[in-house]
């Protein structure tokens, strides 16, 4: 069959263009993609074969090779794993079925650090094409285990590829790159070099679990003809050796691993470029066996909070690779950690329905999440500098435990951070917080919103400042959903400052006459009836504030009803959600507040004095306060022109 020539994808023929003409500092990280595929590929047909007694492969000698020829300036890595077929090859090569190419053709063309771009490389799945950062043509000819045609892919990576059916081929890939020429300069380096390659190969891919095979250079010695120099000729012969470890990681005991080891182990799970931040090791025996390697990273990985985002462990039974992203070992809040379980006593048949059932699985589970948790919290006591790390980058994620975890609630609880009033750049924890409450308060206050300036200048937060009660300040979206859900910690009620009525009069703090009090609010009786009638439409009562000290006005929440955000929220999630109305307070010593009670008394409901526009105003401006949105923008607006010009 004659070869078909197709046309890249057109993100993919960008991201080709980017990694061709780009310039990284490592280009050495191509070879770590492909033996990694290749690895892939010898683990997925070892489970085929298992699982299929019919597929009549030999799994006897599964193996990768990496076969250099100088002259020709050709490297090939081969394995005899699973293969593709026509199809595969067309869909998997000729196109990146990535909803994060996008992304990541943006992240190459930002970033300014060569080491992070080239590490981006293998974060999208897209590895295969850092090929073509030492190669100007790569030929891929492939067989699938089970069939009797092969297939023949060749691009030079400038946008069209061509595919050709061949008759005979070995079983497995094999990916040939016509390499380009050595430049020092620019990081290119003799990639048909032997000790480079092994170089490579003991760096990223010591732990791959199969045997890296490369040509050995054996020499023997012999007399000369003369002798008399004592002179030897060296002659070359041809063999084979491993040039990697295949030692497991997960199973040697620590004090056989250096850091140097979990680290390149890490980065291969992880296709990150930096080391992790942690590295946790778990063994259990028994009963029920099981080996587990775990990791924090160091910064969060782009589509943490997307739904794209592929979550979970590496599952091996008895070393066998059962699957990637096996999300029942750890819960959605613990995402970002990666690794390895290896078990000795699961089946090898298992899938991801039996997984969601099995005892097992859910011991694990239960076990790695409380080893993880416990890592958070010996490292916020042993190091705070780097549990400030876990925090920034995975707080958000953590918080999201305190949704759906009752078991581990009060341990979440106690690892979790804020932001505060106390401090600008240091957050503080709850039991902090608790050990500085003032002499009388009963709850831990805060306030949550879109920023923390925002939250900071909340009308809301004025009684709170003026008195230096310290609140908490929530910024993260899922702080709006777990506060409605941790009703106490430590005993102490926490208390949103935007919600209900507020006394920060009481316990003996600054204390006002029950009868100064009555006669504040018999003097505004009537003004507030009013003011509730004209806004009966947004709010569903009007009263006297105790928490404003600067501001006129500002909109409350009763104690049980959702927030605004809260309520946006649920609309965005597609959830048919009724408008609550709020309570809108007033300010009795604020003068716009004192001179419409005033009039009011004087005129009553005057229509004509303009009494109900600024009733109108007064709420607006309380709703744009709080960075609510207005629900008549241009009425507001001819509002505050009429009353400014009188």
């Amino acid at each position: 069959m004659s070869a078909e020539v197709h046309e890249f994808q057109v993100e993919a023929r960008q991201l080709l263009q980017l990694m061709i003409h780009s310039i990284y500092s490592n280009k050495d990280v191509f070879l770590r993609e492909l033996i990694s595929n290749a690895s892939d590929a010898l683990d997925k047909l070892r489970l085929e074969a298992l699982r299929n007694d019919a597929l009549g492969v030999d799994v006897s000698d599964l193996h990768i090779a990496l076969e250099a020829d100088a002259q020709a300036r050709t490297l090939t890595v081969r394995d005899n794993g699973v293969g593709m077929s026509r199809d595969e090859v067309v869909a998997l090569i000729g196109t990146i079925a990535s909803s994060g190419t996008a992304k990541l053709l943006k992240e190459l063309k930002d970033t300014k650090d060569a080491d992070a771009a080239a590490g981006l490389i293998g974060q999208f799945g897209v590895g295969f094409y850092s090929a073509f950062m030492v190669a100007d043509e790569v030929t891929v000819v492939t067989r699938r285990s089970g069939e009797s045609q092969g297939t023949r892919w060749t691009s030079r990576g400038e946008g069209t590829y061509s595919v050709e059916s061949v008759g005979k081929a070995p079983q497995g890939t094999a990916v040939t790159l016509h390499l380009k020429p050595v430049d020092a300069e620019n990081q290119m380096h003799d990639y048909t070099d032997g000790w480079k390659l092994r170089e490579i190969v003991k760096r990223y891919s010591d732990f791959i679990t199969w045997p890296i095979r490369m040509p050995a250079t054996v020499t023997t010695s012999a007399d000369t003809d003369s002798g008399a120099d004592g002179e030897s000729i060296e002659s070359a012969a041809a063999a084979l050796e491993t040039v990697n470890s295949m030692k497991a990681l997960w199973a040697r005991s620590r004090e056989e691993v250096t850091e140097e080891e979990y680290h390149e182990l890490y980065k291969h799970l992880a296709h990150d470029w930096l080391d992790p931040l942690e590295t946790i090791r778990l063994q259990a025996e028994g009963t029920f066996e099981y080996q587990a390697l775990l990791f924090i990273p160091s910064h969060a990985p782009h589509d943490l909070f997307t739904r794209d985002h592929r979550r979970g462990l590496q599952l091996y039974v008895k070393r066998v690779h059962i699957m990637d992203d096996c999300e029942e070992l750890l819960p959605p809040y613990l995402r970002f950690v990666k690794g390895v379980v290896d078990s000795q006593d699961l089946s090898l048949n298992v899938s991801r329905e039996i997984l969601q059932q099995d005892r097992q699985i859910q011991m694990i589970h239960r076990r790695l999440t409380k080893k993880v948790l416990a890592t958070i919290k010996d490292l916020m006591t042993s190091t705070p500098d780097r549990y400030a790390t876990v925090w920034r980058e995975f707080g958000p994620a953590l918080k999201e435990g305190l949704l759906g975890d009752d078991g581990n609630r009060d341990t979440l609880l106690g690892l979790c951070s804020f932001a505060s009033t106390r401090e600008a750049d240091e957050p503080t924890t709850l039991a902090q917080y608790v050990e500085r409450m003032k002499d009388g308060q009963e709850e831990i206050y805060y306030l949550t919103g879109d920023s923390r300036e925002a939250v900071e200048n909340s009308p809301h937060m004025e009684a709170f400042r003026a008195k230096g009660i310290e609140v908490l300040l929530l910024t993260d979206p899922v702080d709006e959903i777990w506060v409605t859900m941790v009703p106490a910690f430590d005993g102490k009620q926490l208390r949103s400052v935007a919600k209900g009525t507020v006394d920060l009069e009481a316990g003996g703090q600054d204390p006002q006459t029950d009868s100064d009090r009555e006669s504040r609010q018999k003097e505004y009786t009537d003004l507030l009836a009013w003011m509730t009638g004209v806004l009966t439409e947004d709010v569903k009562e009007v009263r006297l504030s105790t928490r404003l000290t600067v501001s006129p006005a500002c909109l409350v929440s009763d104690t049980h009803d959702i927030t605004p955000a809260l309520e946006n929220m649920y609309r965005a999630m597609g959830q048919d959600v009724p408008h609550t109305k709020r309570i809108l307070e007033l300010n009795p010593g604020h003068a716009l507040v004192d001179s419409l009670n005033k009039a009011h008394t004087e005129r009553g409901d005057d229509a004509g004095a303009g009494l109900s526009g600024i009733a109108e105003l007064l709420y607006g401006m309380a709703l744009i306060a709080e960075g609510g949105a207005l629900k008549d923008p241009a009425r507001f607006a001819k509002l505050m022109a009429d009353h400014l010009a009188v």
